[in-house]
């Protein structure tokens, strides 16, 4: 194997591997933290990909939002393939012009003054935690390891041992812990459960303005402005996690503009910052968090690389200077409606915003036989938190398409129903 890749071969081995080759070699030479549907997925473009005999499926996961830009988007492929003439990784002890122009743009795009980068959303959202607790205790003058960050039952923030740690969900959490203390969770949406969740030692409020994750689940109308106020009267911190909800996937720039005076301390953004190709992340937010953090007090190895820094900037200009706004909302409130005017009594529920949908199904569905109808139907989403299945395709997919996409959405369902 190795000399073939040596001489180049990678991609004919690639080429010549079949649908069941490439299943049954991940099987066993992988973790079984994944069960991938029976899809060998080969090539991709905007919202359609193949599998190796050629079958054309519509991408309506998008990677869980991370391909906002479509597959392969040309734009960001040129400018990764321009910045690979240059440099591609560089340690953060020295000064980079590509990083310094992301640091730049991203804080001007997300209407904040400074950036950390990072490269998972994971790491965004530990990156928020250690400043929210740097903050608690110099400024806020909380006790000594006694700071509490207030959190919500469905969240999903992601993976490492200190997130899954405050999480609600109990197969993220089983045979992981110890846990790191210093959480709460309470119900999501619920503004008087929030005030009564909030003491002297609380430096932070951790929140999704849509639970993508826990089943497209949105919070009652005007609850995000409550909390910006409720976050001032008591001299907390807000944090709002758009690692999957932001970037116009709900029709704004991010979903908690959806309310005015809403406006975070920190802000936790990835996925399609990376413009589908490389992971990128950050964590955004106003000089009076950002500049606590001093030489040593937080890094990251691959975190503000210039390639990466170079394909973000080429991500962010694409959400600049397209029509994404105005195409996402008109086209999630026609996907919606048309869901809604199949009058299907499998379906439970209809939720969401823009390209950002939720179709919970009645317990009566096998969900399990709802994701093989969709696949046969060439349509690649799975469900989450078992009984919804969500539709996040990429936002540049074509306003016919989707709606292809939504008829055999609705094919599926009738023939598990």
């Amino acid at each position: 194997m190795w000399e073939k890749i040596a001489k180049g071969e990678l991609r004919n081995m690639i080429n010549s591997m079949s649908d069941k080759e490439a299943a049954e070699i991940s099987d066993a030479y992988g973790t079984h933290n994944y069960k991938p549907l029976p899809v060998n997925i080969i090539r991709g473009e905007n919202a359609r990909v193949w599998d190796q005999a050629g079958h054309e499926y519509i991408d309506c996961i998008g990677a869980y939002s991370a391909m906002a830009h479509g597959h392969l988007n040309p734009s960001i492929v040129r400018t990764l393939k321009e910045q690979l003439d240059n440099i591609a990784v560089v340690s953060r002890a020295f000064n980079n012009a590509e990083v310094g122009l992301f640091l730049k743009g991203l804080a001007e795009f997300c209407e904040l003054d400074r950036v950390c980068p990072m490269n998972t959303g994971a790491e965004a959202i530990e990156t928020c935690i250690k400043l929210a607790r740097k903050w608690g205790y110099t400024v806020k003058n909380v006790p000594d390891n006694q700071a509490e960050i207030i959190v919500f039952e469905e969240n999903f923030h992601g993976r490492t041992t200190t997130i899954v740690g405050f999480s609600s969900e109990p197969g993220y959490k089983a045979n992981f812990g110890p846990f790191t203390p210093g959480f709460k969770i309470i119900p999501f949406g619920d503004i008087e459960a929030l005030k009564a969740a909030i003491t002297p030692n609380t430096v932070a409020i951790l929140a999704e303005p849509i639970q993508a994750e826990g089943g497209i689940i949105c919070p009652p109308k005007g609850w995000m402005t409550q909390v910006r106020e409720l976050c001032d009267q008591e001299n907390v911190l807000l944090i709002w996690d758009e690692i999957q909800v932001g970037f116009y996937r709900t029709g704004k720039k991010f979903t908690y503009m959806h309310e005015e005076n809403a406006v975070p301390d920190l802000l936790a953004v990835g996925k399609p910052l990376g413009g589908g190709i490389l992971p990128v992340s950050a964590a955004v937010g106003k000089n009076h968090v950002m500049e606590l953090f001093q030489p040593g007090d937080h890094g990251s190895t691959f975190g503000g690389n210039p390639l990466g820094a170079a394909v973000a900037l080429a991500a962010l200009a694409e959400f600049e200077t397209g029509p994404y706004k105005t195409r996402v909302t008109e086209l999630g409130d026609k996907a919606i409606a048309r869901l809604r005017n199949a009058n299907l009594p499998a379906i439970k529920e209809i939720r969401g915003l823009g390209l950002l949908i939720g179709i919970e199904v009645q317990d009566s569905v096998d969900s399990y036989a709802m994701s093989h109808a969709l696949v046969e139907r060439g349509i690649l989403t799975k469900e989450t938190r078992k009984r919804t299945f969500r539709l996040t395709p990429p936002l540049t997919i074509e306003d016919d398409l989707m709606m292809d996409a939504i008829d055999r959405v609705i094919s599926a369902i009738q023939s598990v129903s």
